[in-house]
């Protein structure tokens, strides 16, 4: 399964909640290295359906740290294993380049942002690999604009036109967020319902569903995020 696999850790004090698919540990004197990587491998490695040879860190603002098997945005560190090796014949990866058309949508996606507590980065992301920021894109199933809008999820979020950006980024925004909140906060399988619907993710188990195109957009909305929150090329 693609995406990041939860560490469970009791702390003395917890205020804990799922984030982007690992668990964080919320602690007011919460040491960065009270947990050795070592130790989160060996931790993880107990955990059931995950890998524990390659481990992220994120160290929040409030002080608060998460544990991934994947980089799951801007600010992830790698802790503990090698990153993974291209896919045979995949050839180097390709430099990264912002998108002509970000900035000319950057006002509305940081709305889109503050009204839904949802990175800037993310919806960036999402934007260029569901519409590569075409706002007249219409999809063979009918999904339109920029975030891609099926027209029942338009009406359910009050966009009557989805060709316009801002309440096609606005509705969109408003809809990965409650994805979010209904798969605690599990970025990976949130963007598989975004691509998916929920209901193939609940059908799977909670899980990225077996679609070769879901599991092509969600590590591909992922590296867009990672990388896009840099800003420059590398």
């Amino acid at each position: 399964m693609v995406g990041g696999m939860g560490l469970r850790v009791k702390p003395r004090c917890p205020r804990a909640r799922w984030v982007a698919g690992t668990r964080i540990m919320k602690r007011r004197r919460f040491s960065l290295w009270t947990l050795h990587p070592a130790v989160v491998a060996v931790l993880l490695a107990f955990a059931p359906g995950t890998r524990a040879d390659t481990i992220y860190m994120h160290a929040g603002p409030d002080g608060s740290v998460s544990f991934s098997n994947v980089p799951l945005g801007p600010g992830w560190e790698l802790v503990a294993g090698s990153a993974p090796a291209p896919a045979p014949g995949a050839g180097p990866r390709a430099p990264y380049r912002q998108h002509p058309e970000r900035e000319r949508y950057a006002p509305l996606v940081a709305q889109a942002a503050a009204d839904t507590g949802l990175p800037e980065d993310l919806l960036h992301a999402v934007i260029q690999a569901e519409s590569n920021y075409n706002h007249l894109a219409i999809s063979p199933k009918g999904a339109t604009g920029l975030m891609q809008l099926m027209p029942d999820t338009a009406r359910q979020y009050g966009v009557s036109d989805a060709r316009e950006p801002a309440a096609n980024l606005l509705g969109g925004a408003r809809y990965l967020r409650d994805l979010l909140a209904q798969f605690n906060n599990d970025l990976p399988t949130a963007l598989a319902a975004y691509n998916a619907g929920p209901r193939a993710v609940q059908r799977s188990g909670n899980a990225i569903p077996p679609y070769a195109e879901t599991r092509r957009y969600v590590p591909k909305v992922l590296d867009l995020y990672q990388r896009g929150g840099r800003g420059t090329a590398h």
